[in-house]
């Protein structure tokens, strides 16, 4: 779902340990992910993210890392099956117009949106497929690095969430970044915007 895909080899850059000194993902993540979590990662990349959601959720828990490129996820493979954490990872391809991840409906305790948003090309789209996969009460952390989204760009995406059932229920300081935390009605009923109409 990318249509300004980071090429597969800077994946290899971010994911340097250098990155940790300025976002480490512990700190980012650990005050909303917890033990037993069933985690959706899109644009996971090879696993800058993922390693320590892996090692967060616990043997109990599960991560959903999605990308649009096999290189990212082989590197991702690699780096977990290194670390011992492969088994709590469900690393997928998604397709040109959508996650493929309608098996985990209305299942995921909490997804990250981190710096991925701008590269997908129907965000609209995108937040009805992350409302779908969310159980009631789940949440969505959404970030968009200032460098490349304004606020106005980024206000209008958390009203393209919000027209899918979800809720702003906190604007969390993550580093310089854009930041919303969002939550799935606990109405099942609500959620089920199109981006279309």
């Amino acid at each position: 779902m990318a249509r300004c895909v980071c090429p597969w080899w800077l994946g290899y850059l971010l994911v340097s340990p250098l990155r940790r000194l300025w976002e480490h993902p512990v700190r980012t993540l650990g005050p909303f992910v917890r033990e037993g979590m069933l985690v959706l990662e899109p644009g996971c990349g090879m696993g800058f993210f993922t390693l320590d959601l892996a090692r967060i959720v616990g043997p109990g828990g599960r991560v959903v890392a999605v990308d649009v490129q096999e290189k990212m996820l082989a590197g991702l493979r690699r780096r977990a099956a290194g670390a011992g954490l492969l088994d709590r990872i469900d690393a997928r391809l998604a397709r040109a117009d959508s996650l493929g991840v309608a098996d985990w409906a209305g299942r995921v305790d909490i997804a990250l949106a981190i710096h991925v948003v701008h590269e997908v090309p129907d965000a609209a789209a995108f937040f009805v497929e992350i409302a779908s996969a969310l159980k009631a009460g789940g949440t969505l952390l959404f970030v968009e690095p200032r460098g490349h989204v304004g606020p106005a760009a980024f206000e209008a995406s958390v009203a393209l969430a919000e027209r899918t059932g979800l809720r702003v229920v906190a604007r969390p300081a993550i580093g310089r970044d854009h930041a919303a935390l969002l939550e799935r009605s606990t109405d099942t009923s609500a959620g089920r915007g199109t981006g279309s109409d």
